[in-house]
């Protein structure tokens, strides 16, 4: 299942990088997870320089992931 989300958020980054920079070498990891019942939730980021996390979230009963990114503007 680890391996699996960060493929997802891999290959999320990859489709939304600026085409004309190239591909830099980055890595994805799991910051949290939670499992209840059939269903995951994930918390992952990445080594780029960007504020962004991510959030994976399994859903059991219809065997479907939902995947939502964020950008972080600040932390007071």
């Amino acid at each position: 299942m680890d391996n699996e989300v960060i493929n997802i958020v891999n290959k999320y980054i990859v489709e939304h990088l600026d085409a004309t920079d190239g591909v830099p070498e980055f890595e994805v990891y799991i910051v949290w997870k939670c499992k209840a019942l059939q269903n995951w939730k994930y918390l992952l980021s990445s080594s780029l320089f960007d504020g962004m996390y991510y959030e994976l979230t399994y859903n059991g009963d219809k065997e479907e992931w939902y995947l939502d990114a964020y950008k972080k503007f600040e932390n007071k």
